[in-house]
């Protein structure tokens, strides 16, 4: 019988290399940081989630190497069985009071938590609605959910019904979705948003969804995977930047981009809130607890970054330098302050073989950087995708901005 899978698969497969999408892998043959080594070679490095260069942080190795000898290497148990440990409860004190919460609960990755966050709190008398660009893992965590959906144009907080220019598809403000949902007489009513979009790097605009939802009777639950550890004053994420911490009711974040790199993620809330997570939430019933060296390395992560925000300055100063010298270069980037700096192809003819080559010549160059297409973004929003880190010294900055240019310039983007 796999005779026909396979036939198909192979099919499909080889359609996916005639058209530039298929996605391979470069093997990376050293620890993640912003100098890499590729076949051989040393690179550095620019579309890694290492936002604050704590991937390789030599104190970050020492905790989880100490809490290997200490709590061992794993746990063979899920939490609420026999896998609870006295370092999961600190790190789950210590995510809350950094997120500005009064509890969380821990999960192996943040896609866990938001296949988690909807199912055990809403009903099919309930609403979710969610933005059209949300992460794959919400709308995955929401298809698990029985509860009434509704889906917002990306970033409109209108009460209009119209054609988003980002998606083509046709769709609804915020408020008119809050507004459906209300006169629905659904029970309870959460909206759901990334803090950060990781394909534009984009940030929501929390202060009029706060404000909609607080008018509706509304929820607000922000995954703030791309803004946990350096987004705001002291890097609490997205809710600190707009200065809405106390109008956020849920958020889910992940241990694995600024917050160490490793795995793990969380689900932080009111207490009520997490209490119930631990009884109903599936993933923390059926999946095994977070390994004790991520826990220790973690804690250790927190306890840096709410001592000093040395790291989120570093990051924002070189955020700045990056984006305004690529801009003066003339390439066609989205603006913003975010890390995540996309370098657009679209307006180019075959765009996605460009961003392609351009990624090749660029790891040639000694810049290690990753194309985007279809069906990660849509046909015609191909891109490369730079990631900023504080990592990065300005040196590695000026070396990678001056290939950038070499190769635009080669491959005839700019003059």
């Amino acid at each position: 019988m796999y005779g026909n899978l396979k036939n198909y698969l192979s099919e499909e497969i080889a359609k996916l290399h005639e058209q530039k999408l298929y996605k391979g892998e470069r093997i990376i043959e050293s620890p993640q940081s912003s100098e890499i080594t590729v076949k051989g070679k040393k690179v550095l490095n620019f579309c890694a989630n290492n936002y604050l260069g704590l991937s390789s942080h030599p104190e970050l190795i020492k905790a989880a190497h100490e809490e290997i000898d200490n709590r061992g290497y794993g746990l063979s148990s899920v939490r609420f069985i026999c896998g609870t440990q006295d370092r999961h409860k600190e790190l789950e004190q210590k995510t809350a009071e950094f997120l500005g919460m009064e509890d969380s609960i821990l999960f192996c990755s943040c896609f866990d938590a938001n296949g988690a966050v909807f199912e055990p709190l809403l009903g099919p008398e309930d609403a979710i609605i969610t933005d059209a660009l949300n992460h794959a893992s919400i709308i995955d965590g929401i298809r698990l959910c029985k509860a009434q959906r509704w889906i917002y144009n990306h970033a409109d907080m209108r009460d209009v019904e119209e054609v988003d220019p980002t998606t083509g598809k046709s769709g609804k403000g915020l408020e008119r979705c809050l507004k459906e949902a209300k006169a629905a007489g659904c029970r309870f009513i959460m909206v759901a948003t990334d803090g950060v979009f990781s394909m534009d790097g984009d940030i929501a605009n929390l202060p009029p969804i706060c404000d909609l939802a607080e008018q509706y009777g509304a929820l607000v639950m922000v995954d703030e995977s791309h803004a946990s550890g350096f987004m705001g004053k002291n890097g609490r994420g997205t809710h600190e930047h707009h200065n809405v911490m106390d109008r956020v009711d849920i958020i889910t974040t992940t241990f694995g981009k600024a917050l160490g790199g490793a795995s793990g993620g969380c689900i932080a809330g009111p207490k009520e809130v997490i209490d119930w997570m631990r009884n109903k939430a599936r993933p923390y019933l059926f999946s095994n607890t977070l390994a004790p060296a991520v826990v220790g390395a973690t804690i250790k992560c927190l306890d840096i970054l709410s001592n000093s925000t040395e790291l989120r300055d570093k990051l924002e100063a070189n955020t700045k330098k990056f984006r305004a010298e690529m801009t003066a270069a003339g390439f066609d980037i989205i603006p913003g302050v975010h890390p995540i700096t996309p370098i657009m192809f679209g307006k180019y003819d075959n765009c996605s073989e460009l961003a392609v080559k351009f990624a090749d010549r660029m790891l040639e160059e000694g810049v290690y950087v990753t194309a985007f297409s279809f069906p990660v973004v849509p046909r015609g929003k191909d891109r490369i995708r730079v990631q900023i880190s504080a990592g990065h010294s300005t040196e590695q900055i000026d070396t990678a901005v001056a290939a950038f240019i070499k190769v635009g310039k080669e491959l005839n983007m700019i003059k």
